[in-house]
């Protein structure tokens, strides 16, 4: 069973005929969300799902944003370890994925990319933290890992952290849609920003036996692959 309509959903559709497991991707999908009203609306149908679907698997999405110091504090970082807590204290068989920067088919005007691409295919001022760090993945790459995951049922009743091996700058992911587009961004430096890590080590074992390759072109790849024809 699969639950929202936005890109993680629609990646998981595999899953909507599935009768032990429950894909909760319905969430709050914009981090620098504030609005209470959106925040309250998801945690009250994480509540009724829990109630309505006690014998199904629960697979929650939650955010690797609370281990970036800029973020930790934020509403939308507090509200998903809120949700978090709700499940590990009222759900017997569950999987939480604190999943770093998605990359994908997304109209979401506000993922990192999307923000970048949309300015400087427009030739529109921006601001750039240029001692930022932003780590980001494949939706495709978060589907096989959570998949196999799934599939083998290990980690259960664990916090798990999907991302990719190593982060990169804002502003070589900049520097990176810029070849794509072939414009120069209209950015402003700015001397803010932080780098911080993710223990993926849980997963480690899942991208060894899958053959995923974080290699030095995966971010000019994926750039490529989302945004050469967009």
């Amino acid at each position: 069973m699969v639950t929202g309509k936005g890109m993680i959903a629609k990646r998981f559709y595999s899953y909507e005929s599935d009768s032990d497991i429950l894909i909760f991707a319905s969430g709050v999908s914009n981090s620098k969300n504030r609005d209470e009203a959106l925040f309250a609306r998801e945690l009250e149908l994480l509540q009724d799902t829990i109630n309505k679907y006690r014998d199904k698997v629960l697979v929650y999405f939650s955010t690797c944003s609370m281990l970036d110091p800029g973020e930790a504090n934020s509403p939308y970082t507090l509200h998903k370890l809120q949700l978090e807590n709700i499940i590990q204290k009222n759900v017997e068989r569950y999987y939480i994925f604190r999943v770093s920067q998605i990359v994908g088919q997304a109209t979401n005007p506000n993922t990192v990319l999307n923000f970048f691409y949309y300015h400087i295919q427009n030739q529109i001022n921006f601001d750039i933290w240029v001692n930022a760090y932003r780590n980001i993945i494949d939706i495709d790459h978060v589907f096989l890992i959570i998949d196999r995951i799934l599939k083998t049922g290990i980690l259960a009743n664990r916090v798990i952290h999907v991302a990719n091996p190593q982060n990169y700058r804002a502003t070589d992911i900049v520097a990176a849609l810029e070849e794509v587009t072939g414009k120069t961004a209209c950015s402003i430096p700015i001397d803010k920003g932080f780098n911080f890590e993710i223990d993926i080590s849980l997963i480690l074992p899942v991208i060894k036996e899958l053959k995923i390759d974080f290699d030095h072109s995966y971010l000019s790849n994926l750039v490529r692959k989302y945004y050469q024809h967009s």
